[in-house]
């Protein structure tokens, strides 16, 4: 059974934002085999949104508010799933509690995203439309997707 918890950058205990930072490294820059930075300044503004099963996190995305990475829009990024995790539904669940919790939080601006174009239809289903051509960032095809509020 995994939990979602909502939490900004100064409330996550200093074993929560290692754990964070070592499942991001681990997808994004072992398992997709990118160099990049990943630790970019943003996480400080951020909402970090995580699933945990057990003590173990199993899920992460971090909510950045307009101005962060997009000048009108909320942003959701870093979204991900530990491999051993996959295929559970775990990556709908965890978007579904971004979502309630912009929400909740009463932030009334629509949300662009950066997505890994294999992962399009995914966000389909959660209100997002492509935006634009599609791109490369760092090496792997992204599109912009824009979900209205």
């Amino acid at each position: 059974m995994v939990s979602f918890y909502l939490k900004k950058t100064k409330e996550l205990s200093s074993s929560e934002l290692h754990d964070i930072f070592a499942l991001r490294s681990e997808v994004f820059v072992v398992e997709q085999e990118c160099i990049y930075q990943d630790i970019d300044g943003k996480d400080i503004e951020a909402l970090h949104v995580y699933g945990k099963n057990k003590n173990e996190i199993v899920a992460y995305a971090r909510i950045l508010q307009p101005g962060v990475s997009y000048s009108d829009y909320i942003s959701i990024g870093r979204l991900l799933v530990k491999k051993k995790d996959r295929g559970k539904g775990l990556g709908h669940e965890l978007l579904s509690f971004c979502l309630h919790s912009i929400e909740r939080k009463n932030l009334k601006s629509s949300i662009k995203i950066s997505a890994q174009s294999h992962l399009e239809n995914f966000y389909n289903i959660h209100g997002f439309k492509k935006y634009g051509e599609g791109y490369l960032e760092d090496g792997i095809p992204h599109m912009a997707m824009i979900k209205k509020i």
